[in-house]
């Protein structure tokens, strides 16, 4: 989950900067992802891993890291942003992002990187780390959403729907009653199923959904995202939730978070967060050894919302000034 957030907080953010290096690279598969690197070449790496599925990387998203100190990677995960094919879903699972991931980490001759992650970036952060605890140095998650039914169930199943009985309205209202007892199959049907205009059609339905609950602030107005990212978009969500990430079973991250015990990690949750209510953040943070939890208590979902941002930053400060001097 998580769209490509319009961050307004901008006082707490480092200046913009650009990258010292893009690049396309050649996965196999057909696909090939856009990779670029900010900040200081020799600095600490870290991976930043975008929302979604499908959200794509904004230049805002290399601002939460002092350039001095950080080298910054960002890419856009199969099928979204710069990568392609755009929208593409063949041969797109978590276990070839995992994939993906390593071999950025190879080709750019990284040993070991922290990760940096909200919504379903904390997903696959937490899901490659747990794969490959020994190239994990830091984790710092915002939002977190662990592919367990009772989340999708809360937000495709009605229960964020009671706070926003209008917007649910719309939403459900775009499919016949008798399919509204699985609006993810439904709506995979008819992203995948149909001509593009009714793609898109769905796509924007399906986005502005998630877009209005996405900020306090926002109070149900999402907007209309446009037909390139939110056929993307809501493809890649909706072939992911379907497939519930191609995890071996429900709650595979919360039994298998041991292994993260010895990796530094600070979770930062909004206390109401309608998109991925804090109870996962708190269940994550029990099954963690180690692990920190940051409410901010006035915040819902996105990473603009009041105290977010600043506690990333704030602890991304933190963390790289500990791993510099660690590496010294």
């Amino acid at each position: 989950m998580d769209r490509a957030p319009n961050v307004s907080r901008a006082a707490a953010l480092y200046p913009p900067i650009d990258p010292f290096d893009q690049r396309t690279m050649d996965m196999g598969d057909g696909h090939r992802v856009y990779v670029e690197q900010c900040g200081t070449p020799d600095g600490v790496p870290v991976v930043v891993l975008h929302g979604g599925p499908g959200g794509g990387c904004s230049p805002m998203m290399r601002r939460f890291f002092d350039p001095k100190v950080w080298r910054i990677i960002l890419f856009d995960q199969r099928g979204c942003g710069r990568s392609r094919p755009h929208a593409g879903v063949t041969d797109n699972t978590t276990w070839h992002l995992v994939g993906d991931m390593e071999r950025i980490r190879t080709r750019l001759g990284i040993e070991r990187w922290a990760l940096f992650g909200g919504s379903w970036g904390a997903t696959l952060a937490l899901i490659y780390a747990i794969t490959h605890p020994d190239r994990a140095l830091h984790l710092l998650l915002r939002g977190v959403f662990l592919m367990e039914e009772r989340e999708l169930a809360w937000f495709y199943g009605g229960g964020a729907g009671q706070f926003w009985p209008e917007q649910w309205r719309r939403f459900v209202q775009m499919v016949p009653e008798d399919e509204r007892g699985d609006l993810i199959e439904a709506y995979g049907r008819r992203l995948f199923d149909t001509p593009a205009h009714d793609q898109v059609r769905f796509a924007r339905a399906w986005a502005a959904w998630e877009n209005a609950l996405a900020s306090m602030a926002s109070q149900g107005r999402g907007g209309e995202a446009n037909a390139e990212y939110a056929r993307a978009f809501a493809r890649l969500e909706n072939h992911y939730f379907r497939h519930r990430g191609w995890l071996e079973h429900d709650g595979w991250i919360r039994a298998n978070a041991a292994g993260l015990a010895g990796i530094p990690g600070v979770v930062v949750q909004g206390r109401y967060d309608m998109i991925c209510p804090p109870y996962s953040a708190h269940a994550l943070v029990e099954a963690w050894p180690g692990a920190e939890l940051e409410v901010a208590p006035f915040a819902g979902h996105a990473l603009s919302e009041p105290g977010i941002a600043e506690q990333l930053v704030r602890h991304a400060d933190a963390a790289g000034r500990a791993l510099r001097d660690a590496a010294r």
